[in-house]
């Protein structure tokens, strides 16, 4: 037995460094591949409402505000104080506007950077979990061909820096099973999700908090564990207590109110369901969701095992925190599309492993063959007209191929059809971000850029601008360095009459309503235009 025991052991040793070196070979495979397909055409749109036009006009006055005046710690929004979020994102979008200068590339390269890394740590957690290499390849190439996943992860958004913060904390709770010193890392990487996302990463740690106490309740005792959660926050009250410090006592209700307008506000005056995110689970996460039904029964199955027991708090916890939530965005779905790969990436590694099946479950084959119809179709739509969408036709057609083949290869019982699923998806997901679609929520409005341009053009006096777009757009503050207030014809009237010298951004539907009298058009562009008084109004 003891010799037996030693020959085991040296074997062991000997295939350790081998083992250590293919999964570096694989980690530097997928990192290059997620850098590829994360940086490529950052600049090519125009930035989006909401998020990503807010976290780079707070860049910006962070990067243009004159030396010592400490605006990296007291950031700014259109000259307010910026207490929403405590500033890390803004922090490196700043750092790239310094290298770079100021635009859409280097708005996004940080956030797409950090994002990027996020691919060989889930393969990382998935070697620590599971121990099987294919899984853990599996994983990471499900996770960086998700559609959402590639598309969130290129904004400029916190929420692909707190996915890529999450994966190190995962990693140090599965690690510090066996080594109690990366408890510390558990809690530095909570500290520096609060960092970046606020009083929302209490959500984030709210996953490994419920799993420890599922799995290894032992480690919530343990000193290492509170000693960094201690050293960890350090970093994000110290900011929220310098806005306090810095700021008078009416301006700390404002802070207290900007900690609750992540939750509260509702984007667009519009509240969503409560099944909104399953909706977009729905709409988005194919072709992996073809596994779901099998993927969901193999995981309860095996609840009593920590890999499962991960995949449903994370999955489950973190789901039902943000559909509680006020403020419904679809990237702040995010963070749990790395435990849905780490699911289906596991279980179709112990298909793969019975080579008795003659084919696949048929709902795999149904799903394939549907997804390669409507890809077809997609593509034979966008070909029509006289004006075809080239891209977009080239894009469904490689779908297309790549589920039919896909298809065909399953019902042969074939493995392959794995290898064909993830190839033609990373293929698809690069032509779809070399083009101008990938974000296609630009189109549900007007053209912001030329809209900015006749602003900037027109270089009114004015800091404010009032528009009859019933919400705000970032964006637009960004491109024109003005604030355009968003209010009703009514109120468009009164500052109109109120004011000496007002500047309203109208349509021209709005404008013929309004019936403004002695009215100065300064400049239009894409069906808005730029009013004011005339001079002669004035001087009266």
């Amino acid at each position: 037995m003891q010799e037996g025991s030693y020959i085991w052991s040296r074997l062991e040793r000997q295939h350790r460094p081998v083992d250590k070196w293919i999964d570096r070979i694989w980690l530097i495979i997928l990192l290059f591949a997620a850098m590829l397909l994360f940086s490529i055409n950052l600049g090519g749109i125009p930035l989006k409402d909401w998020d990503e036009g807010t976290v780079a006009q707070v860049a910006k006055e962070i990067w243009s505000a004159p030396a010592g005046s400490l605006s990296w710690l007291y950031p700014t929004l259109a000259g307010e104080p910026y207490q929403n979020q405590p500033p890390l994102m803004h922090w490196l979008v700043a750092w790239a506007y310094a290298w770079g200068g100021v635009n859409e590339w280097t708005t996004r390269l940080p956030g797409a950077i950090v994002t990027a890394i996020s691919v060989p740590l889930l393969y990382c957690i998935a070697r620590e979990l599971f121990r099987l290499r294919w899984a853990a390849i599996y994983s990471a190439l499900i996770y960086l061909t998700m559609l959402p996943v590639v598309r969130y992860g290129r904004l400029a958004v916190v929420d692909g820096v707190v996915v890529t913060l999450l994966m190190v904390m995962m990693l140090c709770v599965l690690r510090s099973r066996r080594d109690l010193r990366y408890c510390l890392g558990i809690g530095i990487s909570f500290g520096f999700i609060c960092l970046t996302k606020g009083i929302l990463g209490i959500f984030i740690a709210a996953i490994p908090l419920v799993f420890l106490f599922w799995d290894t309740p032992r480690i919530l005792t343990n000193s290492y564990l509170w000693m960094g959660v201690f050293i960890g926050i350090l970093p994000t009250l110290a900011w929220y207590f310098a806005q306090f410090v810095r700021y008078s006592y009416s301006n700390q209700i404002e802070l207290g109110d900007q900690l609750f307008h992540q939750i509260n506000t509702i984007p667009h005056g519009q509240p969503q369901p409560l099944w909104y995110y399953l909706v977009e689970i729905i709409k988005w996460t194919w072709p992996w969701l073809v596994f779901l039904p099998q993927t969901l029964s193999f995981t309860w199955e095996n609840r009593n095992l920590s890999w499962a027991k991960l995949v449903i708090v994370w999955t489950g916890v973190y789901l039902l925190l943000i559909s509680l939530v006020n403020v419904k965005l679809p990237w702040y779905l995010f963070p749990i599309y790395p435990s849905f790969a780490l699911a289906f990436g596991f279980y179709i590694t112990q298909i793969e492993n019975l080579r008795f099946f003659s084919s696949y479950p048929r709902t795999w084959v149904t799903g394939f063959a549907i997804l390669a119809v409507v890809a077809s179709a997609g593509s034979i739509y966008f070909s029509l007209g006289s004006i075809g969408y080239t891209d977009l036709q080239i894009i469904c057609a490689a779908v297309a191929l790549t589920m039919t083949l896909a298809a065909i290869l399953a019902e042969r019982g074939d493995p392959q059809f794995l290898k064909i699923l993830i190839w033609g998806s990373y293929v698809s997901l690069f032509l779809l971000i070399k083009s101008n679609y990938w974000t296609w929520e630009l189109g549900e409005s007007y053209a912001v850029k030329p809209v900015a341009a006749m602003i900037t053009r027109a270089n009114p006096k004015a800091e404010k601008i009032y528009t009859s777009f019933p919400y705000h757009r970032s964006s637009l503050d960004f491109y024109s360095d003005r604030t355009i207030i968003p209010v009703s014809s009514r109120d468009l009237k009164y500052y109109w009459l109120s004011e000496d010298q007002p500047y309203l951004l109208v349509d021209n539907s709005t404008l013929d309503t309004l019936n403004l009298e002695s009215l100065e058009v300064i400049d239009q562009a894409a069906g808005w235009q730029l009013i004011t008084k005339k001079y002669e109004e004035m001087g009266r």
